[in-house]
């Protein structure tokens, strides 16, 4: 929701690639969203195969309250949350493109050959 705040509608694929998951675990945590009234989908005007997601006024609130939160909870501490929310953004790049890599590939799988290659995939 955070990126929709940020970046505005954008296309269901273009919110997975920008994440870094599947569509199809984005279309289920789009319903989830949509059915509590944080987010909205429209089919495409340019494109009938696509749906547009938009944040909603609820999704807004949810998002500002989050913010809140994280900012009440880490006053208590020495932080400054954007810094550590730039720090976590890096670190989960860094695992991104290492669990892209064949290497990084391989020791998903390694450590936990219960998940299938595929689902190391994260485009």
């Amino acid at each position: 929701m955070e990126v929709l705040s940020v970046q505005g509608p954008m296309t269901q694929a273009q919110l997975a690639h920008l994440v870094r998951v599947q569509a199809q675990t984005m279309g289920k945590t789009l319903s989830r969203l949509e059915t509590h009234g944080h987010i909205s989908r429209e089919r495409s005007a340019s494109d009938r195969r696509s749906h547009v997601v938009t944040l909603t006024d609820r999704g807004r609130e949810a998002v500002l309250e989050a913010s809140d939160m994280e900012r009440s909870v880490l006053a208590a501490a020495s932080i400054d949350p954007d810094s550590l929310r730039r720090e976590l953004q890096a670190v989960v790049r860094e695992l991104a493109n290492r669990i892209s890599s064949p290497e990084g590939k391989a020791i998903v799988t390694a450590a936990d050959p219960a998940v299938p290659a595929e689902a190391t995939s994260l485009s």
